[in-house]
């Protein structure tokens, strides 16, 4: 609880580095923010951002937000705006178990994840791992795993490399041609074809 306030409270500090009329205040107003997290994605040694944010429409999904902290000053930029990327509850009074997250590693990449894990037989979650890599934000890795409440046997995992084309799924390794997809190109199929769950 206590990491999770200081999160909230380093987020909003950071929100509040961006000047007024900022891609952010334009993009979307702040009461739309869901996740967020701060790390280095360039290494260049300045605090940078990452926001979910909620769609402003109900047929959309939720966007994702990256931001870098300028070299010679310190704000931030917006390196990459992917609207309508993940499926998952935006609202304190929605579904319980159907929370997106946002999550920087130690290793300077961020972790976005999504999940069903409440509702019908069918239960799943989903991570992708975004990069730095020459100056754009791409696809590194996809992580599923999935479970059926009513059949113990009906379940698995495949978690795939997209730069390298390496997959393993439940205990078999494959290999499909490597990729470098921004996270603005990024569609789930990429990830469920690889997988072979398309």
């Amino acid at each position: 609880m206590i990491r999770l306030l200081a999160a909230r409270m380093l987020v909003g500090m950071l929100v509040g580095m961006l000047p007024a009329k900022g891609t952010l205040a334009q993009t979307f107003p702040a009461e739309r923010i869901v996740s967020g997290t701060a790390g280095d994605w360039n290494n260049d040694g300045a605090t940078d951002l990452a926001l979910l944010v909620a769609p402003g429409s109900e047929d959309e999904d939720i966007g994702i937000y990256l931001y870098v902290t300028e070299n010679d000053r310190p704000l931030l930029k917006l390196v990459a705006a992917a609207p309508d990327k993940i499926w998952g509850n935006t609202r304190l009074d929605g579904f319980y178990g159907q929370e997106p997250a946002i999550v920087a590693r130690p290793n300077g990449s961020i972790a976005v994840m999504s999940q069903n894990s409440s509702i019908g037989r069918n239960r799943w979650e989903k991570t992708l791992t975004i990069a730095y890599r020459e100056g754009r934000f791409i696809v590194a890795g996809y992580t599923y795993a999935y479970r059926d409440t009513l059949d113990p046997d009906a379940g698995g995992v495949c978690d795939y490399n997209v730069m390298t084309g390496k997959l393993k799924s439940d205990e078999t390794a494959h290999s499909v041609d490597p990729r470098t997809v921004s996270i603005e190109d990024w569609a789930d199929e990429i990830g469920s074809k690889a997988c072979g769950m398309d």
